[in-house]
């Protein structure tokens, strides 16, 4: 890879972690029963998976969800969310890149989106923040969270791509 490519590369992963940094922040509803909170991060980590691929995603999605718990109050959060939205965005955007990206190909992308978020948290939380029964509590909201923001994250992906069609050339 060059040395242009690199840094191109570079600075897109830098502001496509800022994009999730800022999703969730901007849009934060608490949820006193869980702890937590409710977030478009979820929208900004499969945009950047589907646009600029599973490494780009995994290093964004994991860095500004973070980076977005640290700066926020929920630093408890923060190692989770970037394994958790780390992997989201990897395991959606190699589904994307190695098979196509038709609109079933990135609902399905979508769904296993969804099963990564409510299970990596489940288990993660379960390890090392909380018991079992807590943990089971979130899964709805995290469901719910990170279902509208695949559905967001895919038709914001999908204009996007419409208006510059040379999108995929900056994967990653």
């Amino acid at each position: 890879m060059s040395e242009n490519r690199r840094a191109l590369h570079l600075s897109l992963t830098a502001v496509s972690a800022a994009l999730v940094a800022v999703f969730t922040i901007a849009v934060r509803i608490p949820v006193p029963a869980t702890a937590g909170y409710i977030s478009l991060c979820d929208a900004a980590v499969v945009f950047v998976s589907y646009a600029f691929g599973p490494i780009t995603g995994f290093l964004a999605g994991g860095l500004g969800s973070a980076a977005a718990d640290l700066l926020g109050g929920y630093p408890q959060f923060a190692l989770i969310s970037f394994f958790v939205h780390g992997a989201e965005a990897l395991f959606a955007g190699l589904l994307v890149r190695k098979n196509s990206q038709s609109i079933m190909t990135m609902i399905i992308g979508a769904l296993i989106s969804v099963v990564t978020v409510c299970g990596g948290y489940l288990l993660l939380e379960v390890l090392f923040i909380t018991t079992f029964s807590s943990a089971l509590v979130e899964v709805p909201m995290n469901a719910l969270q990170s279902g509208v923001g695949a559905v967001i994250g895919l038709l914001l992906y999908s204009a996007v791509n419409k208006a510059y069609r040379n999108l995929s050339s900056l994967r990653w």
